[in-house]
C-alpha cells in the first residue's frame, strides 16, 4: 500500500513538474521545474528497485545537467518577446512532430499487446550475482564483458571535451594601441609631460 501510494505520488509530480517545465513563461523557473522532475524520476526508480538510475538522475541530471542550464540561463541576455515570437511561429511544426511520436507510440503499444513482438531470451552470458545488489551486479558487468565499450565511451567524451576546450579557448593579443596599464602606472609624474617654448617656425621635435 505503500509503495503504491509513493508511486502515485511521484509519477504525479513527475507528470506535474514536466508540464509546468513547458508552460513557465521564465526559462529559469522552467529549469527549476525540471530538476523537480529529476527527483521525483528518482524516486520512482527508487521505488521499482533501480537505485543505479536514480543516483544517476540525481547526480548526472540534476547535479551536472540542469544546473548548466540554469547558469546558461542566468548568464545570457534571453528576448522574451522574439522568444515568444519563434515559439508561436514554430508550433505547428511542434504540433506535428508530437502528432507523430504519439502515433508511433500507440502503433507500439498496439504490437505488443497483439504479440506480434517476438523478444529475444537471456542466454545466461551476464547472470546477476547472488547475494549482491544492482550496482555491484552492474559494475561487474561492466568492468568484465563491456569494458572496451566502456572505455570507449570515456575516451570519446574526453576528446570532445578537450575539442570544446579549444574551440572556445582565445589568446588574447596585443591590439596595436593598445594601453599598457602597468607600464602607465610606473611613470613618474617628471615623465609624463614636457614643456617646451619653440621659435617661431621652428616646430617641434617629437
Amino acid at each position: 500500500m505503500l509503495q503504491a501510494l509513493a508511486f502515485y505520488l511521484f509519477a504525479a509530480l513527475v507528470i506535474a513538474s514536466g508540464t509546468f517545465t513547458i508552460l513557465a513563461r521564465n526559462p529559469v523557473h522552467s529549469v527549476l521545474w525540471l530538476i523537480l522532475s529529476f527527483f521525483n524520476a528518482a524516486g520512482l526508480m527508487v521505488i521499482i528497485g533501480a537505485e543505479f538510475i536514480a543516483m544517476l538522475l540525481v547526480i548526472v541530471y540534476v547535479g551536472a545537467v540542469a544546473v548548466l542550464f540554469l547558469f546558461v540561463v542566468m548568464m545570457l541576455d534571453i528576448d522574451f518577446a522574439e522568444l515568444r515570437a519563434s515559439f508561436m511561429k514554430n508550433f505547428p511544426l511542434g504540433i506535428a512532430i508530437a502528432l507523430v511520436l504519439l502515433a508511433e507510440l500507440v502503433l507500439g503499444i498496439g504490437a505488443w499487446q497483439a504479440g506480434a513482438l517476438q523478444l529475444g531470451t537471456p542466454s545466461g552470458d551476464a547472470t546477476a550475482l547472488l547475494g549482491r545488489s544492482n550496482i555491484e551486479n552492474i559494475g561487474a558487468l561492466l568492468y568484465s564483458r563491456y569494458l572496451f565499450l566502456f572505455e570507449s565511451a570515456g575516451i570519446i567524451l574526453l576528446v570532445a571535451m578537450i575539442g570544446a576546450i579549444v574551440l572556445t579557448h582565445r589568446e588574447r593579443r596585443a591590439v596595436r594601441g593598445q594601453q599598457n596599464i602597468a607600464k602607465q602606472n610606473a611613470r613618474r609624474p617628471s615623465e609624463a609631460t614636457v614643456n617646451v617654448q619653440p621659435g617661431i617656425g621652428q616646430g617641434v621635435t617629437l
